[in-house]
């Protein structure tokens, strides 16, 4: 076994921590226990883009996970407002939706975010691929 392969086995994985917004309140309790038994700590979830903010602002996760449909808000738009923050570090921003990807293709390859999951396949590793871990 190649020595970089030996080292990426030993050398644990960082813990991310996320956020979710989703309008859905029981959809977000449900993510949350996916990806907190996958390794992933969900350090919040919010229901609407502002609330995404405030608890960003206060939470510095490692990632947002943000539905492309928030009630009369927009994904994109809260998706957008979060990279462009003025943290230090603006968090890594991944679109969610139970709606097909190809239906937003466009808007997604425009938009600041690393990718997008499907609500059905969200996943550790899923996520962990978008990263490049």
């Amino acid at each position: 076994m190649p020595a970089g392969q030996r080292a990426a086995m030993l050398r644990p994985m960082t813990r991310l921590s996320c956020l979710i917004v989703d309008d859905s309140p029981r959809f977000g309790e449900e993510a949350r226990d996916v990806l907190e038994h996958q390794g992933i700590s969900v350090v919040g979830i919010a229901t609407s883009g502002d609330e995404a903010l405030r608890l960003a602002s206060g939470l510095r996760p490692d990632l947002v996970l943000v539905d492309i449909s928030l009630g009369e808000e927009s994904g994109f738009d809260v998706a957008r407002r979060l990279v462009n923050t003025s943290y230090d570090k603006p968090p890594a921003v991944i679109l969610i939706s139970s709606y097909d990807e190809r239906e937003f293709s466009g808007r997604i390859e425009a938009s600041p975010t690393l990718g997008f999951i499907a609500k059905t396949e969200l996943s550790a590793r899923h996520i962990r691929e978008l990263l490049g871990d």
